[in-house]
């Protein structure tokens, strides 16, 4: 037992003798508890570890990051200390992250000469005390990266692989992310909004940030924090397939998520299988509770591997003779600062092998570019009804600077991305746009088709809304803009889709595509003077009431006729004795009187006239009446089928200027009333700048005189017209103009409506009554609205001129304007030298064919009648016995009975052939 003693003290001894004490400054900053821990940690190990042969001594001074003064003096009397005791620091170990004191402790250290190894938070140049530190100084001067500070450098991989044009970054206070935002996607064309997690407000930032039309939303935080942004991005209908969300963490376990469903590309760190154990003995020896794990276990290893590294150098002579020369806060003048030309902290650093690194091996670069070797591991993860549905690993990162990502599911990686979601805003205006609940848009029409295509081929998808008033948008008299050019201005939608003309103004405030229509102008709508044609038209020659007269007099005077010749005494029935002689006898029945009324209008006659005075001179009112009414039918029917083909169209504005029985206007506030008001106010400025001219002073007599003219050289069309569109009034709407245009009397009287071409197109394609005039003026190209320097354009410049060379927008008007559904087959207009057709006089022919078809009818009746009465004589003749009847009478038979039975009184017939018993 005493022999155990003895060994015991024996070997203590022996490690105590070969223990190197090396003297270290400490700084840390008040809040960084991790680093605090990390460091404690490593004191520990070493104490318990007594054969790695080093005893620090430790002098820790702790700081306000926002405060420089109150972190100089006691750091700088505290160094003082140390030298004047002998005990000047081998190493500066320097875990401020990042500010004014952090900058501090570096001023210090550069000014003084002080090995100094700093975890501090920067790539190249962001410690700004240490950039102009030469290459000998960088071999003291040293800078590693924790892993907070490195896996940020994941979301550039994924920004320039999935071609990411904006996103947003929200970081809690496990990163900082205050020297990032110029670096971190610089030189990438991508617009981003990096910002700190306010849990107190964290509802209204997702609200801001969906509202800046951000798309992909990049979370690095805690697991907790990550819950509780997903959670309410769900609740907020963000957790869609419109945005792309990635989690990032430094945290182990899974992530969770209140959310009712949604996808999130989640990113943790992964341990390595070879320092497994290692960490599970470290957590469970020095109860490493310190979240995040990888952190704390990177403050550990540095500062470890700090110190054993000034041990080793130390022990083996290759600490410099010149550190015995430490030079105090006070002496430094600011030219006097010590140079260590001879002390290579850094390679010794690099070689450093005594202890195994607990998480992963320092890979140190250079300042700023080093950190500890650790992956990241990519998980899609699917949520529904608040749970995890499946999380599929896709892949890793080396974290370091510049590494790409290894993927294992490519395919999953390149269909996670946000949906390219375009707000499309139109105006309705068919064909081009219009309702349609059938189409998945809820629109149709020719923009859609086009929009279709473009989607189709530059990948992304679109919503639609009606534009503000559902107009394209005016500047009224203060500069403003309303309808769609607003919604695009205010940002309310990405495209402007419609058939939208580029103008001038319009392209002071947005942007155009290259156009994907033809020059497309104004032009005049008007009631068609076509008349379509009717077999009956030869009726509507005379109204409806000359025609009742007509019909009246003929009836009346047929009547007097008949009462006329059956009352008077000279008439032919009451004389005939007298009249036995004359060839033509007519007794004036109504039937005959009827006859004789209506052959009086043909050129065959009426036939023998009445016998009685009266009566003639009622046949003579009636020739008259009759050939007053004949001339005049003939007179009107001739004019009634030309007049209509003789009338002078109007052509051009200005055949429609010129005259006045049709009125004129566009819609009030359209883009067609603006530029006749334009137009107007431009002739009129000219009339004012010619008069100022003519009436000037300062002119000489010879420049008065080549001004002098009676008449105003410059044409006042516009003004005129624009006169007497105010005189007319507007319609409120294209449906109220065109309602009034059919309302017109005809084509040469009545209302024109004056519009866009298109519309005036569209409207004669699914009517026969109205007819475009003219040609179009004011001519401009539809194109697509954006923006104001919007990214789109160049892509959708590209896609509309593909299209164009495709001939696909050919065939989308041959769609909608030459086989549009809607369209009608009208007749084509008569040619005024062709003559009158059989659709304009074929009634007459019909009425012969009615004329025939009654006279058959009748022929039957009067067969059947006839045919019946022959049939009663024959019964009634063989009812005579046969001694009776004469041979004259057997042989006549019916006829011969007949006519004795008409000739002879009933009593001498009956007398004759008495009846048989």
């Amino acid at each position: 037992m005493k022999f155990l003693l003895v060994l015991f003290y024996i070997a203590s001894s022996y490690n105590a003798q070969d223990s190197q004490k090396i003297f270290v400054l400490y700084v840390n900053e008040k809040d960084n508890t991790i680093a605090e821990k990390g460091v404690e940690v490593a004191l520990a190990y070493i104490k318990d570890n007594p054969k790695l042969g080093v005893e620090v001594d430790l002098t820790t001074i702790l700081s306000n990051r926002t405060d420089a003064v109150e972190l100089l003096d006691p750091l700088c009397k505290t160094y003082d200390d140390m030298v004047k005791a002998s005990k000047p620091p081998h190493l500066v170990f320097d875990t401020t992250v990042t500010g004014l004191s952090s900058e501090t402790v570096k001023s210090v250290t550069a000014a003084l000469g002080l090995p100094t190894i700093t975890a501090s938070y920067g790539q190249d140049g962001d410690l700004v005390k240490w950039r102009k530190i030469d290459d000998d100084e960088k071999k003291y001067f040293i800078q590693i990266n924790p892993p907070t500070d490195i896996i940020p450098q994941i979301i550039r991989e994924i920004v320039e692989r999935q071609n990411i044009t904006n996103a947003a970054i929200m970081y809690d206070n496990n990163f900082v992310m205050g020297h990032k935002y110029k670096t971190l996607l610089q030189n990438i064309a991508t617009r981003n909004i990096i910002t700190a997690i306010d849990k107190n407000k964290l509802e209204t930032q997702i609200q801001k940030l969906s509202k800046m039309e951000i798309l992909n939303f990049f979370i690095l935080g805690s697991l907790v924090t990550i819950k509780d942004v997903l959670t309410l991005a769900s609740r907020n209908s963000l957790l869609v397939k419109t945005f792309a969300w990635h989690a990032i963490t430094v945290d182990e376990g899974d992530i969770t998520c209140d959310c009712s469903e949604g996808r999130v590309l989640f990113i943790k760190p992964v341990i390595d299988p070879m320092f497994e154990e290692r960490i599970k003995q470290i957590k469970k020896t020095y109860q490493f509770d310190n979240a995040p794990l990888i952190t704390t276990i990177f403050y550990f290893d540095l500062a470890l591997q700090s110190f054993l590294t000034i041990k080793t150098m130390l022990q083996k002579g290759q600490w410099p003779e010149s550190m015995n020369e430490y030079l105090t806060c006070d002496g430094f003048n600011g030219t006097n600062n010590p140079k260590r030309t001879d002390l290579d902290l850094l390679t010794a650093f690099r070689k450093e092998n005594t202890e195994s690194p607990t998480y992963g091996p320092f890979a140190v670069i250079s300042n700023g570019k080093s950190s500890i070797q650790f992956l990241m591991e990519i998980f899609l993860t699917s949520f529904s009804r608040n749970m995890v549905e499946s999380s599929v690993s896709i892949g890793t990162w080396d974290a370091s600077f510049g590494s790409n990502l290894t993927l294992s599911k490519p395919e999953m990686m390149d269909n996670f991305t946000s949906a390219q979601i375009y707000r499309v805003v139109v105006v309705e205006q068919k064909p081009f746009i219009f309702k349609d609940p059938r189409h998945p848009k809820g629109y149709n029409g020719y923009c859609i088709d086009m929009m279709e295509m473009i989607a189709q081929n530059l990948g992304f998808d679109y919503v639609v809304h009606i534009a503000s008033g559902n107009t394209f948008g005016q500047m009224d008299d203060q500069g403003k803009w309303n309808g769609m050019v607003k919604d695009i201005m205010e940002k309310k939608a990405d495209i402007g889709l419609g058939s939208i003309s580029i103008m001038a103004e319009r392209e002071s405030v947005i942007d155009f595509t290259v156009p994907y229509y033809d020059l497309v102008g104004y032009s005049i709508m008007m009631k068609s003077s076509y008349v379509p044609p009717s077999l009956f038209k030869f009726l509507s020659v005379l109204e409806d009431e000359v025609w009742i007269c007509i019909l009246a007099a003929y009836f009346i005077t047929s009547v007097l006729l008949w009462i006329f010749d059956r009352y008077s005494p000279y008439s032919y029935q009451n004389n005939i004795e007298k009249y036995k002689d004359d060839e033509e006898k007519r007794v004036f029945s109504l039937r005959e009187s009827l006859w004789f009324c209506m052959t009086s209008l043909t050129p065959q006659g009426g036939g023998e006239a009445p016998k009685n005075l009266s009566g003639r001179l009622v046949a003579a009112t009636w020739w008259l009446f009759g050939f007053i009414i004949i001339a005049s039918y003939t007179a009107n029917l001739a004019a009634f089928l030309t007049v209509s083909r003789l009338e002078t169209p109007i052509e051009s504005l200005d055949d429609l200027s010129k005259q006045y029985k049709v009125n004129y206007a566009p819609v009030n506030g359209s883009a067609t009333m603006i530029y006749f008001k334009r137009m107007a106010a431009i002739e009129e400025k000219f009339y004012e700048i010619w008069k100022d001219m003519s009436l000037n002073d300062s002119l000489s007599e010879i420049e008065r005189s080549k001004l002098a003219v009676w008449d105003y050289p410059v044409s006042d069309r516009y003004t005129k017209i624009w006169q007497a569109m105010q005189e007319t009034g507007f319609p409120s709407s294209i449906e109220e103009a065109i309602g009034k245009v059919r309302l017109s009397k005809s084509a040469t009287d009545g209302f024109a409506f004056i519009g866009d071409a298109t519309d005036i197109k569209y409207y004669q394609l699914i009517t026969c009554d109205l007819v475009s005039v003219g040609e179009e003026f004011s001519k401009k190209p539809y194109a697509l609205a954006l923006q104001q320097g919007s990214p789109l354009k160049e892509k959708l410049n590209t896609a509309i001129l593909e299209l164009v060379n495709q001939r696909k927008l050919e065939e989308l008007r041959l769609k909608w304007w030459d086989h549009n559904p809607e369209a009608k087959k009208c007749p084509l207009p008569e040619d005024p030298s062709d003559g009158i057709s059989v659709a304009n006089i074929g009634g007459v022919f019909i009425v012969i064919l009615v004329g025939i078809g009654l006279a058959i009818v009748i022929l039957c009746i009067e067969y059947f009648f006839y045919s019946k009465q022959k049939q009663d004589k024959v019964e009634l003749v063989r009812g005579i016995p046969s001694s009776s009847r004469s041979p004259l009478e057997i042989f006549d038979g019916n006829q011969m009975t007949l006519r004795n039975r008409a000739r002879m009184p009933n009593a001498g017939f009956n007398k004759m052939y008495p009846p048989e018993k």
